[in-house]
């Protein structure tokens, strides 16, 4: 992989990975322009993945302070206690709950991630499976939309838990995302389509879909680098720092506008945009 390949590819990334479009999916896609051929090497996905999600931290690095702060303060009050109808309640701060909430959602990602890891990797370098997973993003987009819109009744109770999700709808999130580990199903369309569906305001879900990608990424990375991925790697050092900062400062500018365009813009045109990247697949590849 030359240098300006590598910019081109973290800029992908960075672009794309605060838009329900998969950037796993368009990193595969501008491999595939580009004549690159790394199927076998999944270190310059990991990488600027992980520079994406160092842009969320910036961004959100007052939330996460307070959450982590609240979070420690809060461990020594936490108990479970029994309601007069006999319901088994946490009781603790609004910042410990969300935090454990996001530990709820990371469990199957976790899974996957420790039992199938060599199916997941057998899945990159095949532009057709992003394209059939292009289309599977699209209907989850379309369906979430139509669930969601003002007025529809939907089949889930009011939701009135703290923080604006459950514990049940993390874990159903969190299914969500460990599915997306697909080139091609997004990440961010996939929880937040399944958020939505189970009755979480779009809001609330926009925030809880970027602050639980964290732990997972930031993990893996650190896997890659202590397990001497950098020395196996087919793509060089040097290629692999442009592509991370590249994918840093484009998400950094991006993450603030995309985030806010995704918590008011219709899904549905998103999902059309996933439709036809499919299709220019399926025709041209």
């Amino acid at each position: 992989m030359e240098w300006f390949e590598a910019v081109i590819l973290g800029l992908i990334q960075g672009l794309t990975e605060f838009l329900p479009v998969s950037s796993s999916g368009h990193l595969e896609i501008g491999k595939h322009l580009l004549g690159i051929e790394t199927s076998d090497d999944l270190l310059f996905t990991t990488m600027v993945h992980a520079a994406t999600v160092l842009s969320t931290i910036v961004v959100f690095r007052k939330q996460i302070w307070d959450l982590l702060k609240g979070f420690f303060c809060g461990l020594k009050g936490v108990k479970a206690e029994k309601s007069e109808g006999g319901k088994l309640t946490l009781v603790c701060n609004d910042q410990t709950d969300y935090l454990l909430k996001i530990m709820v959602s990371i469990i199957p990602v976790f899974v996957v991630g420790m039992f199938f890891k060599d199916q997941v990797e057998s899945l990159f370098g095949s532009i057709t499976v992003v394209g059939f997973a292009l289309v599977m993003t699209a209907v989850l987009l379309f369906f979430s939309d139509y669930a969601s819109r003002p007025g529809r009744k939907s089949i889930f109770p009011e939701n009135n838990s703290r923080n604006g999700i459950s514990y049940w709808q993390a874990f159903v999130v969190g299914l969500g995302q460990a599915l997306a580990v697909v080139p091609g199903l997004s990440r961010s369309g996939t929880t937040i389509s399944t958020g939505l569906i189970c009755g979480v305001r779009r809001e609330v879900m926009a925030q809880f879909s970027f602050l639980m990608v964290l732990i997972p990424i930031l993990g893996e990375s650190f896997l890659e680098v202590v397990g001497g991925e950098f020395g196996a790697s087919s793509v060089g050092a040097t290629a692999l720092i442009l592509g991370f900062v590249s994918a840093f400062l484009s998400g950094l500018l991006a993450c603030k506008v995309m985030i806010a365009l995704v918590k008011k813009a219709k899904l549905s045109w998103f999902a059309l945009y996933c439709l036809l990247a499919a299709a220019a697949i399926f025709i041209f590849a």
